[in-house]
């Protein structure tokens, strides 16, 4: 009896070891972004609500992070270091799936070299209030060129 309990137990958590790592959790990616595929809507009504999205970038083994969004001037956004493993498999830019809640879109996201000040600007100022220990570890936004990947996701 012992041993299949020891048997189960290992089971267990092999299968615990394996949905962690599919599934994001915190700051650890995963492959699968779940929700319901939904079509894109014309705009993002509520937007400035919108605290973290999943975000899953295409590639030989996806990655899915769970990621802070930012709605600018009617678009949304998403900002992450360079040194990032999502920033880096999007590069130039790509398509992507987001999910909000239980809905998927798909998405399409253009990395943005220039005029991306403003929108770190709005990110940082969205984030302080409730994250103000990592939003002050930025860099001030002057000093920040090359720092941030900063993408905008559309249609």
């Amino acid at each position: 009896m012992n041993k299949a309990i020891k048997i189960g137990a290992i089971v267990l958590a092999i299968g615990v070891c394996i949905i962690i790592g599919l599934a994001p959790i915190g700051p650890m990616p995963g492959i699968f972004i779940g929700g319901t595929e939904t079509s894109v809507p014309d705009n993002w009504e509520n937007a400035a609500d919108i605290g973290e999205i999943q975000l899953k970038v295409a590639g030989t083994i996806p990655r899915v992070v769970i990621i802070w969004v930012i709605d600018y001037n009617d678009d949304l956004y998403v900002v992450g270091s360079q040194k990032s493993g999502w920033v880096k498999m999007l590069g130039d830019g790509g398509d992507v799936q987001m999910r909000l809640e239980e809905k998927t879109y798909n998405l399409s996201a253009e990395r943005i070299t220039t005029a991306w000040e403003p929108v770190v600007t709005a990110y940082a100022d969205k984030y302080r209030p409730e994250y103000p220990d990592i939003v002050n570890s930025f860099p001030p936004v002057e000093e920040a060129d090359g720092i941030f990947g900063v993408f905008k996701l559309s249609k």
